[in-house]
C-alpha cells in the first residue's frame, strides 16, 4: 500500500453524481438499499421525537424553567453541525462518520482521535438507552427486575440488527409512527387542558424567556444536557455506504431530521412546562424520580396519560432508539477496523445479510455489561449521560475544523459561508456549551481523551500508524 501521506484529497463534487467507496480504495461490501425517506426516518428514530419525555425534569431544572429556550439553542447549535456534516458527507461518502471526515479532511491521526471521542458517544449510548428503558419498565411493572428488562431489550435489538439493514429500516418506520401518535395525543390534550384553564400558572412565555433567572451560562449549561435529545442525526452519516441515492441525500436527510425533531422538542417541552406541577420545586429540588414529564401529562388528563407517556418512553428509548444506535455504532467500529485502528475481526461483514456482524455482536455485549454495571450505581444514568454528551460534542468540534481544512485550505474553496463561516460559528457554540457543562463531564471526558492519545502513541510506536485506503487517481 502506498504511503497515505501522498494521497490527494478528492476534488470537490459539484454535481449529483458522487464516486463510490471504490474511488477511495475500498470495496463496496455493505448493501446499498436505503432511500432518502429511510435515512430521514432513521435519523428521527435515533433522535426519538419524544426524547424530552425522559430528561424533561433535568433540563427544566438546569435551565431555570426556560426549557424551550434550551432546546431552541441546542437545535441551532446542531444545525451548524448538520451543515458541516452535509459538506463532508459529499466529499467522503463512506461509513465512519466524523472518524472518516476528520481523518481524510485533516490527517489520519486526527481522524483516529475524532473516532475515539465519538466512540464515547456511540459505544456508551446504547447502554444508556437500555438502562433508562429498563428502569422505566421496572417502575411500571415492578415484579420484573431491571436486569431482566435490560437483557430482553439487548437480545431483541441484536436479532433485528442481525437480520439486515432493510429489516431494521422497516421496524424504524413502525416505531416512528407509534411515537408520533403518542406525541400527538399529548400535544392535543395538553393544548385543550391549557385552554380550559388548567396548568401551573406560569406565564406563557416563561419557558422561552424569564428575565428573573436568565443568564448565558445558565442556558448553555442546560443545552449541554438537552443536546442528548438531538444526538442521533449524525448517525445518518454512518449509513453512507448503504445509501442508494446521491451522497447529497445524506446531508439533506440530516438537516430535515434535525429541523423536524427540533420543532417537536420545542413545542412539547413548552406545553409540558406550563402543565408540570410545582415548577419552582422542580427547579430547586430537581427530578430524582425522572417523572416530571409524566406528572405534566397526568395534570393534563389524568393517570392514564401518565402511563401512556411513560410506556412510550420506555419503548422508544429501549427498542426504537437503541436499535438504530446499535446499528450506527457497529458501522463506526466497522470503519475503524477496516482502517486497522481496531481489531480486524470487527470489519467482518456477513456474507448474506451484508451487515458488520461481529461489530454488531460486540456492541450488544458491551451494552449489556455496561447497563448491568451502571444499574448497580446510584449515579449510573447521570454518569453515562454526561460522558455521552461530552464525547459527541468534542468530536463535532473536529468535524467543523475538518470542513475548513479540507475545503478552504486544501481545495481553495471560496464558498466562505458554507466552508468557513458556518463551521466557525458551529465550533464556537459547541465550545461554549462544553465550557458550561458539568465539571464531572469535563473531567471524565478529558480522561477518555488522554487514553485515546496514549493509544494513538502506542499505535504509532508499534508501526500501526493510521492508514486509510488510497483513492483512485
Amino acid at each position: 500500500m502506498t504511503d497515505p501521506r501522498t494521497t490527494r484529497p478528492p476534488a470537490v463534487s459539484t454535481g449529483e453524481d458522487t464516486p463510490g467507496v471504490e474511488a477511495f480504495g475500498y470495496h463496496q461490501e455493505l448493501k446499498r438499499s436505503l432511500s432518502f425517506t429511510d435515512l430521514l426516518v432513521y435519523g428521527l428514530v435515533f433522535m426519538v421525537p419524544i426524547a424530552p419525555f425522559g430528561i424533561f425534569g433535568s433540563v427544566f431544572q438546569a435551565s431555570g424553567g426556560m426549557i424551550a429556550l434550551a432546546y431552541a439553542v441546542g437545535g441551532l447549535a446542531m444545525a451548524f453541525t448538520a451543515a458541516s456534516y452535509s459538506q463532508m458527507s459529499r466529499a467522503f461518502p463512506m461509513a465512519g462518520s466524523v472518524y472518516t471526515y476528520a481523518g481524510r479532511g485533516i490527517a489520519q491521526p486526527v481522524g483516529f482521535l475524532a473516532g475515539w471521542m465519538i466512540l464515547l458517544d456511540y459505544v456508551l449510548v446504547p447502554g444508556l438507552l437500555y438502562l433508562i428503558a429498563a428502569v422505566a419498565m421496572n417502575a411500571i411493572v415492578s415484579g420484573i427486575p431491571v436486569w431482566v428488562w435490560l437483557v430482553g431489550f439487548v437480545v431483541l435489538n441484536t436479532v433485528v440488527n442481525y437480520l439486515g439493514i432493510e429489516f431494521t429500516a422497516r421496524i424504524n418506520k413502525l416505531m416512528l409512527i407509534g411515537e408520533l401518535i403518542v406525541l400527538a395525543v399529548f400535544l392535543v390534550i395538553g393544548v385543550i387542558a391549557l385552554a380550559a384553564g388548567k396548568g401551573n400558572g406560569l406565564d406563557a412565555l416563561t419557558p422561552i424567556y424569564n428575565s428573573d433567572t436568565f443568564s448565558f451560562s445558565l442556558v448553555f449549561g442546560a443545552v449541554s444536557i438537552a443536546v442528548l435529545s438531538f444526538l442521533g442525526f449524525d448517525g445518518i452519516s454512518t449509513l453512507a455506504e448503504e445509501n442508494r441515492d446521491s451522497a447529497r441525500s445524506i446531508g439533506k436527510s440530516m438537516i430535515a431530521a434535525l429541523a423536524l425533531a427540533g420543532t417537536l422538542f420545542i413545542v412539547q417541552t413548552w406545553i409540558a412546562a406550563l402543565l408540570v406541577p410545582a415548577p419552582d420545586t422542580l427547579i430547586s429540588e430537581g427530578d430524582a424520580g425522572g417523572t416530571a414529564f409524566y406528572d405534566a401529562a397526568e395534570a393534563a388528563s389524568g393517570h392514564w396519560l401518565y402511563v401512556v407517556t411513560a410506556v412510550a418512553t420506555a419503548i422508544a428509548w429501549g427498542f426504537a432508539n437503541s436499535l438504530v444506535a446499535q446499528a450506527a455504532t457497529s458501522r463506526l467500529l466497522f470503519a475503524m477496523a477496516r482502517d486497522r485502528q481496531l481489531p480486524s475481526f470487527l470489519a467482518k461483514v456477513h456474507p448474506t445479510r451484508r451487515v458488520p456482524v461481529n461489530a454488531t455482536l460486540l456492541v450488544a455485549a458491551v451494552s449489556l455489561v455496561l447497563g448491568l454495571y451502571m444499574n448497580s450505581r446510584d449515579d449510573g444514568i447521570s454518569l453515562l449521560s454526561t460522558l455521552v454528551n461530552f464525547g459527541a460534542l468534542s468530536a463535532f468540534l473536529l468535524l467543523h475544523v475538518s470542513v475548513v481544512v479540507h475545503y478552504v485550505v486544501r481545495q481553495k474553496s471560496r464558498d466562505w459561508w458554507r466552508h468557513l463561516v458556518v463551521p466557525v460559528i458551529g465550533f464556537a457554540i459547541l465550545a461554549y456549551v462544553i465550557y458550561n457543562a458539568k465539571v464531572a463531564a469535563q473531567e471524565l471526558g478529558f480522561v477518555w481523551l488522554a487514553i485515546g492519545l496514549g493509544l494513538l502513541v502506542f499505535l504509532l510506536v508499534t508501526g500501526r500508524k493510521p492508514v486509510l485506503a488510497e483513492e483512485e487517481r
